[in-house]
């Protein structure tokens, strides 16, 4: 008995890991409409996607408790996920489904109570994510799409908790952004385990295919950006600007969002020298970790914050 809350901590910091609340960081793409549509100041909105975040948490750790159980044996195989709590033999794959199946009850019971629409969007995203885990995942360009697909619905899950539009110019990008990212991530996988030991569906990839998959979708991405930048902007404001446009045509600023577009090349750059080093299997640590790709984020988000909050501009 003098063992139990040792036992009790081991168990808990163990779920705590299976979890893995550093993926949590993806579920940020919920406030994706919030920031586009005008609406990050507003108070009631913002509460909602913070619950929103909270219920995505709850739904992707549940998600990666069922795929570690399924993995388990796969996963000991692996230089780094052998570790994982489940594959160690630290968690009960029984316990560590309860545990799955609890949090994904609670993730769908506070979707109901935040919207409709959302409910189903944390809804589709279980289903998927468990047809993926038990056996999508090992079809080639089928597990791109779906881990693209999970970037997808959390956008838009974000707009449906605040019942925002967003344009499809915004879509694209964000369809674009997903692709890369997936297929980032495999190409990465593909530079760790060059035999495909732990993931079936690399043994199906040619390194030379999955490089065209990153530049393709990488020059989507950036190119996406680009086109909702100048068909989504706002009108600048400030009367210099106003006045500098009285002067000249070429003075006009009412494409203010395209000042972002070299922020967005260069971090898209940058990731694309990190995956080619084999260092973006998990896109959420880089976001983390590399200085230059937070860097870039944090000076790419600045700037939309402040041409859309920061009174230079304004909506038509």
């Amino acid at each position: 008995m003098a063992n139990l809350p040792t036992k009790i901590i081991i168990t808990l910091s163990s779920i705590t890991q299976a979890a893995r609340p550093v993926h949590w960081i993806k579920n940020l793409a919920l406030f994706a409409a919030l920031i586009f549509t005008g609406n990050l100041y507003n108070e009631p909105l913002f509460l909602k996607v913070i619950w929103a975040i909270v219920t995505f948490n709850l739904a992707t750790s549940a998600t990666y408790l069922f795929n570690d159980v399924l993995d388990a044996k796969r996963d000991s195989l692996h230089p780094i996920k052998k570790d994982r709590p489940i594959a160690s033999g630290r968690l009960s794959p029984s316990f560590a489904l309860i545990v799955a199946l609890s949090l994904a009850v609670f993730a769908l019971s506070l979707a109901k109570s935040l919207n409709p629409l959302f409910f189903f969007a944390v809804a589709a995203y279980l289903a998927l994510q468990a047809l993926y885990s038990l056996g999508l995942k090992n079809l080639a360009i089928i597990d791109i799409l779906i881990i693209a697909a999970g970037f997808i619905i959390r956008v838009y899950a974000g707009a449906f908790v605040i019942d925002a539009h967003l344009s499809v110019w915004f879509l694209l990008c964000v369809i674009s952004v997903a692709l890369f990212l997936a297929a980032g991530k495999r190409r990465a996988e593909l530079n760790l385990l060059p035999s495909g030991i732990t993931r079936k569906s690399l043994t199906n990839y040619k390194r030379e295919l999955l490089n065209s998959y990153v530049t393709m979708f990488g020059n989507a991405a950036w190119m996406s950006w680009a086109l909702f930048t100048f068909f989504e902007s706002p009108r600048a404001s400030l009367p210099v600007w106003l006045f500098l446009a009285e002067l000249s045509r070429a003075t006009t600023v009412n494409k203010l969002l395209m000042v972002t577009i070299p922020v967005a090349i260069f971090g898209i750059m940058r990731y694309e020298s990190l995956i080619f080093e084999g260092r973006s299997e998990a896109p959420e640590k880089l976001l983390l970790t590399d200085v230059a790709l937070i860097s870039s984020v944090v000076l790419w988000l600045g700037l939309v914050v402040w041409i859309l909050y920061g009174g230079i501009a304004s909506y038509v």
